[in-house]
């Protein structure tokens, strides 16, 4: 039998392991230990939203966590 590993520096492989909901709070973990104190994050919520630039030109946009603060704070990672 051989191991298989996920590498967690591709889209797929951060996204399987980070991405989902039983995995919550390892990426809450994760991202607390990136962020400043008072950004630190209680509680977020995961979203599949793309956003198209306006032109051609511009670039496109996913935002796929939606985060709230300690102090009510709301933002996207």
């Amino acid at each position: 039998m051989q191991d298989i590993y996920i590498n967690p520096f591709t889209d797929f492989g951060f996204k399987k392991l980070f991405g989902e909901e039983p995995h919550k709070d390892v990426l809450v973990s994760f991202l607390n230990t990136l962020l400043p104190e008072k950004h630190q994050i209680e509680n977020l919520h995961y979203s599949k939203n793309e956003y198209q630039g306006s032109t051609a030109l511009d670039r496109m946009a996913i935002f796929d966590l939606h985060c709230t603060s300690a102090s009510g704070e709301r933002f996207i990672v």
